[in-house]
């Protein structure tokens, strides 16, 4: 498994921007499907966003246009760039990491966005 951090949440107005960091351990990170998941109070943990080993990307229709997922293998880190934030995208975000069937989760990040 790799243990996963996540950081750079936070209260940011409507339409402003924020960007979700998510640091993993071993050498192994750059094998790994890396996903954004986020889960709002009274609702179910939903996919924001996911990349292959290989770069390619996948979106929630809901951010598609607004966020943009990206990794650096040198640096074993996922970075999830939100643009537009909408007070609908509150909610804790979570990074998760998946090889071989097996998945690890970080610890979440807070996201609030409201004026």
């Amino acid at each position: 498994q790799v243990q996963l951090v996540e950081s750079g949440g936070g209260l940011v107005q409507p339409g402003g921007s924020l960007r979700l960091s998510c640091l993993a351990s071993g050498s192994i990170f750059r094998f790994y499907v890396m996903g954004w998941y986020r889960q709002a109070p009274g609702k179910q943990r939903e996919l924001v966003a996911n990349i292959t080993s290989g770069g390619n990307t996948n979106y929630a229709d809901s951010v598609k246009g607004r966020f943009t997922l990206s990794r650096d293998n040198a640096k074993n880190t996922v970075y999830l760039q939100m643009n537009s934030l909408k007070p609908e995208d509150t909610a804790v975000y979570y990074c998760k990491g998946t090889r071989g069937g097996i998945n690890s989760w970080g610890q979440g990040t807070q996201v609030t966005v409201s004026s």
